[in-house]
């Protein structure tokens, strides 16, 4: 483990093999790429100090170093204690000037002080992906808020936890919900989660998914990704939900709709995407069928009741690196993956760079419309501004060498007027 005031990474000699693989990862993000050019002569961040929990990756890292091109003054820690790649913790402390505060499998104490060691820095900004880095500062580090002019989040989970306490007006500085972008979550929650979760389960089990009955618990975006992947693979996917509009939807998409306590008992995989707490709970587990693959990837390692799990069992081992299999008291056993934690990340390496281009693009500019802006915005969760989502999807499509139509002035008066009719 390396430690000094700046960092706290496990081994700074991973950092050569690190630095690889960050430009690898860059090549499928022409977006950064091109905001990295514009800002690096701009500097519209020139002196701002940002504090980061994310998912130490090496998309992130390219983040990073768009945000240092801009001017920014930047501190990373991580936002899961499984998702550290540690040789891109390694590559951006010793390559990139960027202080880490992250090492995989480190302990929630240990977590907690790199959130800690985050704050530290002072933040005027923050971006977080849970909402770890502003619950803190709300519970601990209050004496941050004054000089906050607000921050960004990226995941569905964040989102819900920062709306619950704008909605208790416990909320003290401005988010933008970056997850809510449609370059974000159209194409990362979706085909992003989608492949990723996927290659998670592969990789942590080799089992074949052709013929197997694979559930999806949600059917959001990350959900509706997973299940289109699922389905690819030649599984047979059965959905489970609590919205009667994604369930009419889910059915009508071609899958199995039906109650999880029905699903558990045909179910060679369950995979949880909700971001919610128990939604495979006890009840579920009293069902399920011998050998089960049960997997999570929701933010949190809540969406699967791992205590009930933990006290069904007589025993556990654990066979492959991301694999635990619990034999309970009837003899049935059942998998669980990556200790319940997000397992594309932590049996995985995450989303493709290519779609983490748009989602951290949203980033870099929504950081940008933060910072430049000549008053504070209001203390609520913010959607992030029409143009900005605009002007994501313009660049990525200019990057693919794609070419789209654009209104003539006859359509554009017809479709601002209401007169012209049969």
């Amino acid at each position: 483990m390396t430690q000094s005031l700046s960092c706290d990474i496990r081994d700074a000699g991973l950092a050569t093999q690190g630095v690889k693989r960050i430009e690898w990862a860059l090549r499928e993000m022409p977006v950064l790429r091109e905001l990295s050019a514009r800002f690096s002569e701009q500097q519209p961040l020139k002196g701002i100090r940002i504090s980061g929990c994310l998912h130490i990756t090496t998309e992130t890292a390219n983040l990073a170093c768009t945000l240092k091109a801009a001017g920014a003054d930047v501190v990373l820690c991580a936002s899961n204690p499984l998702s550290t790649q540690d040789d891109v913790a390694a590559a951006l402390v010793k390559h990139y000037g960027i202080p880490v505060f992250a090492i995989r499998g480190e302990s929630t104490e240990e977590y907690y002080q790199h959130i800690n060691a985050a704050l530290d820095h002072r933040p005027v900004l923050t971006m977080d992906d849970g909402a770890d880095l502003v619950s803190e500062i709300h519970k601990s580090r209050t004496e941050l808020i004054p000089g906050m002019l607000g921050g960004t989040e990226e995941t569905t989970t964040g989102v819900i936890r920062l709306r619950a306490m704008a909605a208790e007006g416990a909320l003290r500085f401005p988010i933008i919900a970056v997850n809510d972008a449609l370059t974000k979550h159209f194409f990362d929650n979706r085909y992003g989660t989608g492949q990723s979760t996927l290659d998670g389960v592969i990789r942590a089990t080799n089992i074949l998914l052709a013929g197997k009955t694979f559930t999806v618990v949600g059917y959001g975006w990350c959900g509706r990704g997973i299940a289109m992947r699922a389905k690819g693979h030649g599984a047979n996917v059965v959905v489970t939900e609590v919205d009667p509009l994604r369930a009419l939807e889910a059915a009508m998409d071609g899958y199995r709709v039906m109650p999880l306590a029905e699903a558990a008992g045909l179910s060679d995989f369950i995979v949880t995407a909700t971001g919610d707490k128990h939604v495979v709970d006890k009840v579920h587990l009293d069902v399920a069928k011998d050998g089960c693959v049960l997997a999570n990837s929701g933010h949190f390692n809540v969406e699967i009741n791992i205590p009930a799990l933990e006290a069904m069992a007589v025993s556990k081992h654990r066979p492959r690196a991301s694999v635990d299999v619990y034999t309970l008291g009837d003899g049935r056993r059942l998998c669980l993956l990556a200790e319940g934690r997000l397992v594309n990340l932590a049996a995985a390496e995450g989303h493709p760079s290519a779609v983490m281009d748009m989602s951290f693009a949203n980033q870099v500019l929504c950081a940008n419309y933060v910072a430049s802006r000549d008053t504070r915005l209001e203390n609520r969760v913010h959607n992030v501004p029409e143009d900005i989502d605009a002007e994501v999807a313009k660049l990525k499509l200019s990057s693919m060498g794609i070419q789209i139509d654009t209104l003539t002035e006859e359509q554009q008066q017809y479709l601002s007027s209401w007169q012209e009719g049969t």
